[in-house]
């Protein structure tokens, strides 16, 4: 048999089933956690419908919690692929209409959420999904698709993150700080490429070792605020279904939350195949069908913890290209550092006083290596007329999408709202229409 050293990925220095300490998947779980962002979604729902600090530290804090249980479940029983779940952007709009309408009540928004989450678990349980993406779905469908969640999410690294001004910091001291951040994850990354054996460390920590630099940079300019760490309770709890809040359903909120989690699926998809694509391993159908019942069982344990609906972060493929660490051990280690943060209130704020600047550096280098491998995916692919338009007519729409002024989606219904606000999910649908309907030679 052979070793798993002799069949890992030609681009992977330690690949999916390899065993690494657990004290190096911690440090290397972490990076993962730093670089993706779990905890905006929650702060957008908040302030979005006015909630306490109380009940916003709290969703915060659920939040961690059911991406930790929701990506043990995946690494360890399901999907078996390196990743990690979190907070999805997709339901935002439609969540903030549910709890506006229910009068600030979290109760309706996930009693909405685990119903949905029932039914997804349903749709992978009779093994419908695995034929949609077996029929729907060839090597050029998913290429695509892996292009558009790159180029989909750069756009929120420069804007959310990047192209902001901050009480401490200005605009061009962020661009300033993107850039180092960026800069020296990259240098760290290549020392690993072109010196394995001393530069090894340097690649699989490259990502934390960017952190690290930035916010120290960032420390010099003055935008480095520890203020929230020192103020912040050691140990506190998240808030949980029938204890904190009460379950209640309705039937319009359900039905808007069932479309919203097809979105989801197509999204979180889309990740598992850029991490396919990035660890060189074909996804199998039985693995996708697995993956649609493990999301299902992780948004239904997550509704329960409080947190809002969760997918595959794209990130993590990512930054697996970067380190070229793949061990699912290290996502195990990411999930105990997601659980831990939701009881720990001091390590979550540390987390949480990142500069997002800093962040944004990362983030773009991360959306660039998602880009550009869906274009491995689809490269060895005839460049016929066909193809040309199956790959580019979606990224006509992402783009589309992307710039399109909220005044032009304003009268249109709730439901095609919802998929206006994800250009990933229309643009796959796109791509599987025209790969249809374009017929081959």
């Amino acid at each position: 048999m052979a070793k798993a050293s002799e069949i890992r990925s030609s681009n992977l220095s330690i690949g999916v089933d390899e065993k690494i300490s657990w004290q190096q998947s911690l440090i290397l779980g972490l990076q993962h956690v730093l670089a993706m962002d779990v905890y905006v979604p929650p702060v957008i729902i908040a302030s979005a419908v006015a909630m306490s600090a109380t009940n916003s530290a709290a969703l915060i804090q659920s939040t961690f919690l059911g991406a930790g249980i929701a990506s043990l479940i995946q690494v360890l029983f399901f999907l078996k692929l390196p990743v990690c779940q979190g907070p999805s952007f997709v339901p935002i709009g439609a969540l903030v209409g549910i709890i506006v309408s229910d009068g600030g009540k979290l109760d309706t928004a996930m009693g909405a959420t685990l119903v949905g989450a029932l039914a997804i678990t349903l749709l992978g349980l009779t093994g419908i999904y695995k034929y949609i993406v077996k029929h729907f779905i060839p090597s050029i469908v998913s290429g695509t698709i892996i292009m558009i969640v790159g180029l989909t999410l750069l756009p929120t690294a420069f804007t959310s993150n990047i192209y902001i001004s901050t009480k401490t910091l200005s605009m061009d001291q962020n661009v300033l700080l993107a850039f180092i951040t960026a800069a020296i994850m990259i240098l760290f990354s290549m020392l690993g490429v072109y010196f394995s054996k001393i530069g090894r460390v340097f690649r699989i920590s490259s990502v934390i070792i960017a952190l690290a630099c930035g916010s120290f940079v960032a420390s010099l300019m003055g935008g480095l605020d520890l203020s929230s760490v020192a103020s912040a309770s050691f140990f506190s709890l998240p808030h949980i279904a029938f204890i904190n809040y009460g379950i209640s359903f309705n039937w319009s909120a359900f039905l808007t939350m069932l479309v919203i989690y097809m979105v989801l699926l197509a999204e979180t998809t889309g990740t598992w195949f850029a991490v396919s694509a990035v660890i060189e391993e074909p996804l199998k159908d039985e693995q996708v069908n697995r993956g649609v019942i493990g999301e299902g069982i992780g948004c239904f344990i997550a509704s329960l913890v409080g947190a809002t609906p969760l997918t595959g972060y794209s990130t993590n493929a990512g930054i697996i290209s970067i380190t070229g660490v793949a061990s699912r051990r290290v996502f195990v280690g990411a999930s105990i550092f997601f659980i831990a943060l939701s009881f720990l209130g001091k390590l979550s704020a540390l987390i949480n006083a990142i500069p997002s600047a800093v962040i944004g550096g990362v983030f773009a280098v991360v959306c660039m290596v998602i880009m550009l491998s869906g274009f491995r995916v689809i490269k060895n692919e005839e460049f016929s007329e066909r193809e040309l338009y199956i790959i580019g007519v979606p990224l006509i729409f992402a783009i589309g999408l992307l710039f399109m002024p909220s005044s032009l989606s304003k009268n249109a219904p709730q439901l095609l709202k919802y998929l206006l606000d994800s250009p990933i999910a229309i643009s796959a649908i796109v791509a599987i229409i025209m790969n249809k309907l374009i017929p081959a030679k």
